[in-house]
């Protein structure tokens, strides 16, 4: 049966029972000789550390300096970890979701990243840890490769709210422009939207991007024009739809409104029925 109109939908789904930084980053390395990125050979002193002993053999000689680096300089990394619990935390969230940053050289693969966020983002020094908490992905990824580009195609769409971006839709940016974000706009107009109405909806909802064509759009989509018999209109009103779920969101709240309908079908029948034995 029709639900009736898309605010109910809407309704069914939803309710439910200016800083600056203390001094620059390092500038750029485009002005020195070209030099290769491999790691320089290890100094005679880190040598002999037990961690170049053949059964680390497996640790790269970088990660192996970095820990290093931090005793000669007298850090006492279980004292600091055991004193900051929320930075353990912190620290073994990202190295277990991204691994690559253990490895990442510093001046060629982070620097470029943290300075996207405060260059182009915006993202004063002191939000670094929020935001790459959000997506730990971030330091992963290439500021020239996925970084930029994603923003670009972004702002070209119309995207201005930067902090949003920053603080609460960052995995866009690590996505791959023309794999990932170009790919779903096309899908949505493939179902009946003009371009000009895929990317408002996509701009009412950026979380549309980050949805899998095969296992959310598409089973939804399915679910919303057979099951609930909804028009295409109702889904351009209210594009919130794909980021419920559908078998625990959708289905059922759906099912609710069919029930509850056919209760009032019957009372309407039975007053019906009770309305004409008093008239006779």
């Amino acid at each position: 049966m029709r639900m009736g109109t898309s605010t109910t939908l809407q309704s069914s789904l939803c309710f439910s029972s200016s800083y600056q930084p203390s001094s620059p980053f390092p500038p750029s390395n485009s002005h020195l000789p070209n030099t290769p990125l491999t790691p320089t050979k290890p100094n005679k002193i880190l040598q002999k550390h037990y961690l170049y002993a053949p059964k680390h053999k497996n640790l790269s000689l970088q990660f192996k300096e970095k820990i290093l680096c931090l005793k000669i300089m007298g850090v006492d990394s279980g004292k600091a970890l055991s004193q900051n619990p929320s930075l353990h935390k912190d620290l073994t969230k990202n190295f277990v979701m991204c691994p690559k940053i253990l490895t990442s050289n510093v001046n060629s693969d982070l620097n470029p990243i943290f300075n996207f966020l405060f260059q182009e983002l915006k993202v004063p020094e002191s939000k670094f840890r929020k935001v790459i908490n959000k997506c730990p992905r971030l330091l992963a990824s290439s500021a020239k490769d996925q970084l930029k580009p994603a923003l670009f195609y972004l702002q070209r769409l119309g995207f201005k709210d930067l902090e949003a971006l920053a603080y609460h839709d960052a995995v866009l940016l690590v996505s791959i422009v023309e794999n990932t974000l170009i790919p779903k706009l096309g899908f949505l107009q493939s179902l009946g939207f003009s371009k000009e109405e895929a990317v408002g909806m996509v701009l009412r909802c950026l979380a549309l991007f980050t949805f899998s064509i095969e296992n959310n759009y598409k089973p939804k989509f399915e679910y919303f024009t057979g099951e609930m018999g909804r028009k295409l209109e109702e889904l351009k009103e209210f594009p919130q739809y794909f980021a419920f779920s559908l078998d625990k969101r959708i289905k059922p709240r759906h099912m609710e409104v069919v029930e509850r309908e056919e209760l009032v079908w019957i009372c309407l029948k039975c007053l019906k029925a009770l309305m004409r034995s008093l008239q006779s």
